[in-house]
């Protein structure tokens, strides 16, 4: 699909990754581009139009699909990062938060949006992901799990999507200059940079986009022995 005249909605769009895909959708020619968070006063962004959206909100959810009746690309990129030992007390609670945020926010999102995007001529569902749905580091077993239900969950809306004409993409990444990694050492992508691949494999239909050579290195490795998946995680988030 083109983006030029495509009317977008890009969840968590008032810091990080979501405000660089407003951005990079106004540029790109998209006639319209809701932008979606909690709280919609913190979207500063000029040319998009500000909706309060919380995933994990079902009337959040379900007032926007009635309201942005037009949307032709779905970027579901709102997501949550809290770090525990997965045997600890705490991590059960932050599993469960990551895990309605990062998986059921998504499908919610999904459920509500997949009749619009059919009736809009099919359209774009983007879910942005990470290399950590496939690898765990110490401290973020939980959040691995989340994006691992969600790599499964985009793996599941492509089968039943694709009659209706809707191109599913997966976006896995490591670290991104962001606020959910501010704190790490380590190599880390613009987020500018990110976006450009999407939008480019969004236009080329392709249906997954490994943003960094991390990626692909994990993804290459399914198959090692013993698998990647096995051995201690690279630097990812």
């Amino acid at each position: 699909m083109n983006i030029e005249g495509s009317v977008a909605l890009v969840t968590g769009a008032n810091r990080g990754l979501g405000l660089e895909f407003a951005r990079g959708l106004l540029a790109a020619g998209a006639r319209r581009v809701y932008a979606g968070a909690r709280d919609p006063r913190n979207i500063a962004q000029k040319g998009v139009e500000p909706i309060q959206l919380d995933v994990t909100r079902p009337e959040d959810v379900l007032a926007a699909a009635q309201r942005c009746g037009d949307v032709t690309l779905l970027i579901n990129n709102a997501g949550v990062l809290r770090t525990a030992p997965i045997l600890s007390t705490e991590n059960v609670d932050a599993t469960r938060e990551q895990l309605e945020t990062n998986y059921f926010g998504t499908l919610s999102m999904a459920r509500a949006f997949a009749p619009v995007l059919a009736a809009n001529g099919g359209g774009a569902l983007v879910n942005v992901l990470s290399v950590l749905s496939w690898v765990n580091l110490q401290m973020t077993a939980g959040y691995s799990a989340s994006k691992a239900a969600a790599w499964a969950l985009t793996n599941g809306l492509r089968n039943e999507l694709r009659a209706q004409g809707t191109l599913v993409v997966a976006v896995h990444a490591a670290f991104i200059e962001t606020d959910m990694a501010r704190n790490v050492r380590a190599p880390k992508l613009a987020p500018a940079d990110v976006v450009s691949q999407v939008l480019a494999a969004i236009e080329a239909e392709r249906d997954e986009v490994l943003a960094d050579e991390t990626t692909r290195l994990v993804k290459m490795g399914f198959n090692a022995d013993p698998s990647v998946y096995l051995r201690e995680a690279p630097g990812a988030a």
